[in-house]
């Protein structure tokens, strides 16, 4: 389970945590939320989102809004995805949540093997999500903002089935892709959708 070791090696700075959900569907925003958790008041079970149930991860987003010292969410569009590349608008995305924070942090503990470029003192943590707790707090508010956003997409779209595979290569999207084609919200620059193309 997380904890905060990694958290202590930068204190008294505060420390946020940044994670992403989202690169890998052909459709749809990358989100990426920041997290400043406050070490006297943590949410119990945090952990990797993709660990958790549905029901336990909702539960534990309002958690963590209602008791951090501060959290903000950042999204790069589908736009910029094709325009920058899904890595590039990954690191926007996660510049952007750690802007939105109410407060100024010292350091940032990133999810995965590199740091964004930006101003802050950071360290990449390899399967973060499953090692530092505020890793695990933001891959929550990430992946919770996300999914919302593809269910409400649905609405709009709703042959591909986003309200459950929230974007990614499924089956059933693959097949919705085949038959009616590429929405706006689909990310042309990823293989699946550009190869409508050439059909």
């Amino acid at each position: 389970m997380p904890d905060f070791v990694y958290e202590l090696r930068h204190h008294p700075a505060l420390v946020a945590g940044v994670d992403e959900a989202g690169r890998g569907p052909l459709a749809g925003p990358v989100v990426a939320a920041a997290v400043i958790l406050r070490q006297d008041d943590c949410p119990d079970g945090l952990n990797d989102s993709k660990q958790l149930t549905a029901a336990r991860r909702a539960m534990l987003e309002g958690e963590i809004k209602a008791r951090a010292l501060c959290w903000g969410l950042g999204v790069a569009s589908v736009e910029e995805i094709d325009s920058i590349n899904i890595l590039w608008a990954t690191m926007l995305a996660m510049t952007r949540a750690v802007e939105a924070l109410a407060h100024d942090c010292g350091h940032v503990l990133v999810d995965g093997n590199r740091c964004p470029q930006w101003r802050w003192a950071s360290t990449a943590v390899v399967e973060g999500d499953a090692k530092c707790l505020s890793i695990a707090a933001a891959s929550i508010l990430a992946k919770e903002a996300r999914d919302r956003m593809m269910v409400e997409a649905a609405q709009t779209h709703p042959h591909y089935g986003w309200e459950s595979n929230k974007g990614y290569g499924s089956p059933q999207h693959l097949a919705a892709l085949r038959e009616h084609g590429a929405t706006p919200l689909h990310r042309r620059s990823f293989a699946p959708v550009a190869q409508l193309s050439l059909l």
